[in-house]
Order: C-alpha cells, then structure tokens, then sequence
C-alpha cells in the first residue's frame, strides 16, 4: 500500500507564504505525476497544482503566478511553494500521486494538511 505523508500547513496571515511537503512511501521516480489538490466545505476537491515525471507543471488558474510545484528527488518530495496567500487559499490540501501498474492507473491521496489564511 502506498502512502503519501503531507506537512507543512498551518496558519499564516494574507500575503504571507507556507511550503507544503508530500513524501511519498515508494520512490517519487516510480509515480506518472505527483501533485496538490485542495477542498473547503461543500466543494469538491480541485487541483491546484500538478508535475508529472518529465517536469511538466499545470496550475489552477487561481494560484498561478503565486504557487510553485517542485520535485526533489533526494529528499524524495513534491513541495509546494505557496507565496502571497489569500483568504480564499483557506482549504485542507490533499497530496496526490499516480502511478502506472501493468494494465491501469492507481490513484494515491495523503490524508490532508489543513492551510488558514487569516485576514
């Protein structure tokens, strides 16, 4: 079974800047993209930023520019740098992986950090 282990959140006042870490209990190497989602109460979870295994990075609309995703392989990581945080960045943020078995996908979440922006 693999697990992802977040850290990193906790409170922080607007415009201020948190890092989040995931570490995952297999290689990062061996997952197809790694990545951050986040969900606040009645909403589903959204992605907020992903890396897949070549480098390539998508971001939500609403973060770009202030959020980065990086890999580091020796610490075996997926970070997420949040700079310039808003009130409305306040969710829990949900580490994911993915990783190719021999016919299918698996889908891995962490267990969640909670992030408040406070104003």
């Amino acid at each position: 079974q693999v697990q992802l282990v977040e850290s990193g959140g906790g409170l922080v006042q607007s415009g201020g800047s948190l890092r989040l870490s995931c570490t995952p209990s297999k290689s990062i190497r061996s997952f197809l993209a790694v990545g951050w989602y986040r969900q606040t109460p009645g909403k589903e979870r959204a992605e907020v930023a992903v890396i897949s295994r070549v480098g390539t990075t998508t971001y939500a609309n609403s973060v770009k520019g202030r959020f980065t995703i990086s890999i580091d392989n020796t610490k075996n990581t997926v970070d997420l740098q949040m700079d310039s945080l808003k009130d409305e960045d306040t969710a829990i943020y949900y580490c994911y992986g993915r990783r190719v078995l021999v016919t299918s996908y698996e889908n891995y979440w962490g267990q969640g950090t909670q992030v408040t922006v406070s104003s």
